[in-house]
């Protein structure tokens, strides 16, 4: 976003980061952040994870991706500090590890805590995989119990480093953390049917699937997934109102259609 159009929106909001560069051209440049404004934003995400308890919230995730505050912290090419918070990959990583620790003492023992992570965040010798991997092991100590892998988003130059955006395009990210930092993981990323959910999960490459854009596609994916994967035949998993009457219309289905490919049939055998 420029700064004509910061200025102009009716609430503007003050771009921050760990150093004053731009995203890319005609982007405003962030004020970098001193100590007492690194110290807010701890503060604001613990804040905002009591307000997530007393809200009756049963998960929190912490979004240090695509190119947000603390993924730009991560990153050696959107972090030039000079300081304490820059320079070793160590360094970077303070950040992150200080709001997840927090964030796990504000959070109740019992909820989990998920983190999501660029597992590679689009530019050449930016944050990489092996990075996440490093990381992803240090957000277990911390008390995260499941880091969502997704990827890109620190600038809008993602032909730096294209990631082939194929079906289960981030589900290889997922596999690796989920190996090698030894903590379970979520996959997302053109993730469209069951049967392609449920592959990810029986090779062990996910514990958990994440859908987005699919779900504004189909409000409906969970349950008729379960029906695709034999888990629901009935209906009984629906919201009442609705599985009643679908239950209702299922054996007319099944027979228009039984009579609709034997209809096709005689037709190829003429």
């Amino acid at each position: 976003m420029s700064d004509a159009r910061m200025a102009a929106d009716e609430e503007p909001w003050e771009r921050l980061g760990p150093s004053a560069l731009a995203a890319g051209p005609g982007w405003s440049a962030p004020r970098a952040l001193d100590a007492d404004g690194i110290a807010s934003v701890v503060t604001h995400f613990v804040d905002a994870t009591v307000r997530a308890d007393k809200a009756g919230f049963d998960v929190v995730e912490l979004h240090f991706g695509h190119g947000y505050l603390v993924a730009s912290f991560l990153s050696p090419n959107a972090n030039h500090r000079g300081d304490a918070l820059g320079g070793s990959r160590e360094n970077r990583m303070w950040l992150a590890l200080e709001i997840a620790q927090r964030v796990r003492a504000a959070w109740p023992a019992g909820k989990p805590l998920f983190c999501r992570l660029s597992a590679v965040d689009g530019t050449l010798d930016g944050w990489s995989l092996d990075d996440s991997v490093v990381l992803a092991r240090e957000l277990k100590r911390c008390g995260v119990d499941v880091i969502d892998c997704s990827s890109g988003g620190l600038t809008e130059e993602t032909r730096a480093l294209p990631v082939p955006r194929g079906l289960g395009f981030q589900v290889p990210f997922s596999e690796r953390i989920r190996r090698e930092a030894q903590v379970p993981t979520q996959a997302v990323g053109m993730i469209v049917d069951a049967q392609q959910a449920e592959a990810v999960l029986a090779a062990g490459q996910a514990d958990l699937i994440a859908l987005g854009r699919e779900a504004l596609f189909d409000p409906y994916w969970p349950h008729h997934a379960a029906a695709a994967l034999g888990a629901d035949p009935g209906f009984e998993r629906w919201p009442v109102r609705h599985g009643v009457w679908l239950a209702k219309r299922a054996p007319g289905l099944a027979r228009a259609r039984a009579e609709a490919e034997m209809e096709s049939n005689k037709e190829t055998d003429r």
